[in-house]
């Protein structure tokens, strides 16, 4: 039974937009797994591929927790947005035997942080395979080709029993694919009790702390999410392709260690990779209405305002925003803060919007978590608005200087595509490694330093805001910022290598012969607990 999306909207945008018999043979069915973070990109991709002429359906999973709404809300909006694509609920599974409620529905307390989120979302995912199985069945003989998720990768044998190619759609960038396909060969020295914070070297990355890696790779479970890893590694290098959300400017040296194959274990091969990005949303997600803090944009210079966001699960103590509260005051800048409230829900592990499980966040009370006075001393020159803003309107407003952001990919790709600097502040997930990629590869940010301790000090914040906007330091990388908008915009153009990317892998699936080369199964004695 489907409850949790709006099933009757899901059939009838269904019902308006499947493909027709013309376009047999045509047709990519992606699988975006679970999580916000993971289906905005991926619906960005299927317009995409409708636009280079294939027919595409998204095949989705309910979130393991029924009572949150933001997953159901994001697909109704995706369907209303997007009529020539097909979008397809997949029915759950019965719970298994034996089973209570809470473990059939997959449901994660907030104990376990990132590693459980993981672990339920891959148990979750193993027991849709026979549901996508039979729905790609109903669809035979007009699919093509099947997309999967990063957490997907159990579906490949989905794939193999069709005799379908599969390729990997992966949301962030191409350094953290470069580390990951990496991983198999570098992680018993990472896990190295006596590694401490020494330097891991990866082709195509900056060097990197071990702690910038991923916090589930961390063995602190005993290593059962690192073995999802390990084992999403192995397969997704046996895939048929991986699809990149990045642009070859941006990721020159990963790009060119993963098309030369020198992120794999030696004597293994990389698949082809299709770098087909950026893949950003248009935008326009607050409704009809505009938002009260774009037309407070309006009234600011160009450049001269600080935005601050930090993705839904961004939130702080109020030690914390009490420290951002007065740097900003200090800084003398005009600056745009949202600001959500403490109370942490567990999210997707891609680090961006969409919960899985965790009560919806309280809306803040500004008055209680702010220090005393601080909205009437910079009224005028500042906006704190609760929870939420219009990110992307925001990101390309004229108005907007920098952005102070947690290093999410899809935050870090409407930056850059809006032309403006960073300012990373990591939180979970891959976002350590994301800023490592950001400030040192791309040259596109600055770390605001403290982040992993307790607390950022409030001269922090005020030093590196003051930089950003004031320093001949700052000016530079607000001159590479709107370089790397310009060769987004290239990279999307007719004959830009996105654009002929994109135009590659639909070549390959007309002239390909139409089978995965491997499936789970094959690597049955691979991806134990890592040690």
């Amino acid at each position: 039974m489907v409850s949790s999306i709006p099933a009757r909207a899901s059939a009838e945008t269904e019902k308006s937009t499947m493909p027709s018999e013309t376009e047999t043979g045509r047709t990519v069915v992606l699988y975006p797994g679970v999580g916000v973070g993971h289906l905005v990109p991926m619906v960005e991709l299927a317009k995409v591929f409708v636009r280079h002429g294939l027919a595409v359906t998204v095949a989705l999973v309910e979130p393991p927790r029924l009572e949150l709404l933001g997953f159901s809300a994001a697909v109704a909006r995706a369907a209303a947005d997007n009529p020539s694509v097909t979008f397809h609920v997949l029915p759950s599974p019965p719970p298994a035997p034996g089973k209570d409620a809470a473990a059939s529905n997959g449901a994660a307390s907030n104990t376990g942080g990132d590693h459980n989120v993981v672990q339920v979302m891959v148990r979750h995912l193993d027991g849709m395979n026979v549901p996508l199985r039979d729905f790609m069945r109903s669809m035979a003989p007009s699919v093509r080709a099947l997309v999967l998720g990063m957490f997907c990768f159990r579906a490949l044998d989905v794939a193999a029993e069709l005799g379908l190619p599969a390729y990997f759609f992966y949301p962030s960038g191409g350094g953290a694919v470069a580390v990951l396909l990496h991983l198999p060969s570098m992680h018993p020295r990472v896990n190295d009790a006596g590694l401490g914070d020494s330097v891991v070297v990866c082709p195509g990355v900056p060097p990197f702390k071990p702690s910038e890696l991923p916090t589930v790779l961390d063995g602190s479970d005993g290593g059962e999410t690192a073995g999802y890893f390990l084992r999403m590694s192995e397969l997704m290098a046996e895939s048929s392709g991986i699809i990149l959300n990045t642009f070859e400017w941006l990721e020159t040296r990963a790009v060119h260690a993963l098309k030369d194959g020198l992120c794999v274990p030696r004597g293994r091969a990389t698949p082809p990779v299709y770098c087909v990005g950026p893949l950003v949303s248009g935008g326009g997600g607050g409704g009809a209405t505009e938002h009260e803090c774009l037309r407070w944009l309006d009234a600011q210079p160009d450049q001269a305002v600080v935005f601050l966001s930090f993705g839904s699960r961004g939130t702080f103590p109020k030690k914390q925003l009490d420290e951002i509260a007065a740097g900003l005051e200090r800084s003398g800048q005009r600056f745009l803060w949202v600001v959500r409230s403490p109370t942490v829900a567990i999210n997707d592990s891609n680090g961006e919007d969409g919960a899985l499980a965790g009560a919806p966040p309280l809306e803040p009370d500004l008055d209680a978590l702010l220090p005393a006075g601080f909205l009437e001393r910079t009224e005028g020159r500042g906006l704190v608005v609760r929870s939420w803003a219009p990110q992307v309107e925001v990101l390309r407003h004229r108005a907007t200087g920098t952005f102070v952001t947690h290093c999410g990919w899809n935050s870090t790709l409407e930056a850059v595509t809006a032309g403006v600097p960073l300012l990373c502040w990591p939180l979970y997930a891959e976002q350590r490694l994301n800023k490592v990629l950001i400030v040192e590869g791309m040259e596109l940010g600055a770390e605001i330093e403290g982040y992993d301790e307790e607390t950022v000090a409030a001269e922090e914040v005020e030093a590196k805001v003051r930089w950003v906007m004031e320093s001949d330091g700052g000016h530079a990388l607000r001159r590479r910022a709107a370089a790397a908008k310009d060769a987004a915009a290239r990279a999307l153009e007719e004959g830009g290598t996105s654009y002929v990317a994109v135009s590659d892998f639909v070549e390959g699936l007309r002239t390909s012969n139409g089978r995965t080369k491997v499936s789970v199964s094959d690597f049955s004695g691979f991806g134990t607990k890592l040690k």
